[in-house]
């Protein structure tokens, strides 16, 4: 009787909202249509694995017919559509969704059109703030065959109600994860995952109940063999105040990382931010009072004899696993372990950092080098990136160099080549490979791009069955959590109860590990996708190589020549191109000369 009356209500406000605001749906059209140069995104969503659900084309005529059915509109040219075929709905993780909000933020939407609500998203949350963000870029959401409209006063208020049930849905997730880590900090227990550089991770012996669950706990312990490679990480930051110098003062002293890597200033970084290291003494425990972060222990618990646990630092989801949480969402406890600097020492490297801030490296914007990921240095073998200078050609175009990583990270001790000059180094490479498609050999060029397609081809059958597995895997990982759900419900708490949690968050975390490779899977079969069409383009346009290779975009132009162009060696005066055969074998390496 109470749902009834619940649903009751709501189904009284709707009928009020059509009554009362029924004109206002033509006022907007006629903005809309009259005094809007923006275009109607058409998005499309479907598993191309599965034969269930509505095809591409039928969501796509039923979007333009809801279109020409509200708006008058029937002319192709104001629709851009976008297709995401063969990718979930659990994240936004989808190359064409994110090419469309681009194009909302560049003004170019004026509404976004799909068949259905879940098209655009099955995760509550993440719909919730996508209509947030369109609302800010007054950008209206319609499903074509459901009540969800922002053009509609009637389907903004059925947003609404959603929007209010994902913002409790917020609130009362935090409110758990809050909850749970403060039992965890109860603790100041090790949660797993890679061990910070000067500690391995050792069990307890005795197990820890949280939540009337008996679980294995672990806590960190002393690396001595690393110890000092911390202090020397933590001193040299200070007395350099700055990362490269940081990290090119232990790539010359030949001082490596636990897998015998050299360090990155991206490494470096989190060693020197990872409050572990710092001593739990009146320092910490201020800093963090004053950051507004919540302090499991009492303040007379900080003597400094151990270091700190911090919980809740990042987002673990599995599209923000590196994104940190806000302070006042960390719970600080005083863990197990000894501590490697003072309170002190590591605040103020915390300033340190916070100063080097605006002195972050930038990757440059509309970078044209076609070489990255194939060009080499000849002296030490590193990969060579290209690095955008201030002058301009004669043209009037932006110049770059190529630049060794290793010489640019150890100060030009370890390497010091010449830098090649980007812009020519480009067009001496593309110009040898058209000479070598059109005058040597084109039979050998042919059959080599086939070769390429077909062993690509392969690769794309193998991960698709591969993908189909973890697809079936994963639908039945839910099932499995929805029963246990179902049976925890009618379980009274005891042993059996606990059991099945447990066996749940098992559950859960394979769930979370199939979701991941089955994104991966999907962006490199888009990769594989792209590249295909490239082959095609190429085989096609093989009588005419040279006028086509020019016209390409910029992308297109990299793609060739990662199809044909093993590497380039760069060895201060000339470049040596290693090309691709069908026999895995290179081939005699021809010169381009770039002084």
């Amino acid at each position: 009787m109470k749902f009834f009356l619940q649903s009751y209500r709501i189904t009284f406000i709707i009928k009020c909202a059509k009554l009362l605001f029924a004109n206002s749906i033509y006022e907007r059209r006629f903005t809309m249509t009259e005094s809007d140069n923006r275009k109607f995104a058409i998005y499309c969503r479907k598993s191309k694995f599965t034969g269930k659900g509505d095809s591409i084309e039928t969501q796509i005529e039923k979007c333009k017919g809801y279109i020409a059915l509200n708006f008058d509109i029937t002319d192709d040219s104001e629709f851009i559509i976008y297709i995401d075929e063969g990718f979930s709905g659990k994240n936004t993780k989808r190359p064409d969704y994110q090419k469309m909000m681009k194009a909302c933020h560049n003004h170019e939407i004026k509404a976004i059109v799909c068949y259905k609500l879940d098209r655009i998203s099955r995760n509550t949350i993440d719909f919730s703030l996508l209509l947030e963000e369109l609302k800010e870029l007054k950008i209206d959401f319609i499903s074509a065959t459901q009540p969800f409209n922002t053009t509609d006063p009637t389907g903004e208020a059925m947003i609404k109600i959603t929007s209010v049930f994902a913002d409790l849905e917020r609130k009362l997730l935090a409110e758990r994860v809050r909850d749970n880590m403060l039992s965890l900090a109860k603790t100041g227990r090790w949660l797993g995952g890679t061990t910070p550089l000067g500690y391995r991770s050792i069990e307890v012996k005795t197990p820890v109940d949280i939540d009337g669950k008996i679980r294995t706990a672990y806590r960190l312990n002393t690396r001595e063999e690393e110890v000092p490679i911390v202090h020397l990480i933590f001193n040299k930051f200070i007395e350099f105040n700055s990362l490269t110098k940081t990290e090119t003062f232990l790539l010359n002293n030949h001082i490596k990382t636990r897998n015998d890597k050299n360090f990155s200033r991206f490494g470096l970084k989190a060693i020197l931010s990872n409050p572990v290291y710092a001593a739990a003494d009146e320092e910490t425990l201020k800093y963090f009072t004053d950051l507004g972060t919540i302090i499991y222990n009492d303040s007379s618990e900080f003597d400094g004899k151990h270091g700190l646990m911090v919980y809740n630092k990042t987002d673990q989801s599995t599209s923000k696993s590196h994104t940190l949480h806000e302070y006042s969402e960390w719970v600080v406890s005083i863990g197990k372990h000894k501590p490697m600097i003072t309170g002190k020492e590591w605040i103020k490297v915390q300033k340190l950092l916070e100063l080097n801030k605006p002195k972050n490296y930038h990757k440059p914007k509309n970078n044209t080098s076609l070489l990255s990921g194939i060009l080499v240095c000849g002296h030490c073998g590193s990969y060579m990136r290209p690095k955008a200078n201030r002058r301009l050609d004669e043209n009037g175009n932006k110049t770059y160099s190529y630049l060794c990583e290793t010489k640019e990270k150890s100060r030009r001790h370890l390497c010091n080549i010449t830098n090649p000059q980007g812009n020519l180094l480009d067009e001496r490479v593309c110009d040898e490979v058209k000479r070598l498609a059109e005058y040597e050999d084109k039979e050998k060029f042919h059959e080599q791009i086939k070769a390429a397609k077909k062993q690509l081809m392969t690769s794309g059958k193998s991960n698709v069955t591969e993908l189909d597995i973890l697809q079936k895997s994963h639908k039945d990982t839910e099932k499995k959590i929805n029963n246990l759900v179902q049976t925890l419900s009618k379980t009274t708490y005891g042993s059996a109860s606990n059991y099945i949690q447990d066996e749940i968050e098992t559950l859960h975390k394979e769930k979370l590990q199939i979701e991941e490779k089955i994104h991966t899977l999907n962006e490199l079969l888009q990769h594989q996708n792209d590249m295909l069409v490239t082959f095609d383009m190429m085989i096609k346009k093989l009588s005419s190589f040279s006028e086509s290779f020019d016209m390409m975009s910029v992308e297109e132009k990299r793609n060739v020549l990662r199809v044909l162009v093993d590497k380039v060696v760069w060895d201060g005066t000339n470049a040596e191109l290693y090309l691709s055969v069908s026999n895995d074998e290179k081939t005699k390496p021809q010169r381009a000369g770039c002084k």
